[in-house]
């Protein structure tokens, strides 16, 4: 009697159009370089848009809240702060119960902003071209992506 063997295993493809990390990063690059035209006439960049966005939501924030918020880096959000300070739609003080908290909150520039930047979502949603349960189906792929990879770093 022979023996039977299983076929081995195929190999991972090493095709750069087969790695998901290229998909992904691709992907953001796009869809975060979609945002250009549509922020520039209010002079936001991207990364700053998403400060915003965090104070729109929960009001004044203490700088590592905001950097939690993110995902990003001090040296990172830093000087995304400093210029929209500088443009006059944030403030940063250090709070008085505690002086080694940095928080940083909305001008009433930056308060007034809000309303010029409400067709974002739907601007960006039109050009990704999904409906918007795909675009839910594709969040919470990527919420669970992202939550098990950081289990893994």
């Amino acid at each position: 009697m022979s023996e039977v063997t299983a076929p081995a295993p195929e190999a991972p493809s090493m095709l750069l159009e087969d790695q998901l990390c290229f998909t992904l990063y691709a992907a953001s690059r796009t869809v975060t370089s979609a945002y250009r035209p549509i922020l520039e006439p209010v002079g936001l960049t991207y990364p700053q848009y998403l400060v915003m966005l965090v104070l729109w939501d929960r009001g004044p924030v203490a700088v590592k809240d905001l950097i939690s918020a993110l995902q990003l880096e001090y040296g990172t959000i830093t000087p995304l702060i400093k210029r929209l300070e500088a443009n006059g739609l944030i403030t940063r003080h250090r709070r008085g119960d505690d002086e080694r908290v940095v928080e940083v909150a909305l001008t009433a520039q930056g308060e007034a902003l809000r309303e010029r930047v409400q067709c974002v979502p739907t601007a960006i949603g039109e050009a990704m071209g999904l409906t918007a349960e795909e675009i839910d189906a594709v969040q919470v792929i990527l919420r669970r992506l992202t939550a098990n990879a950081a289990r893994h770093a």
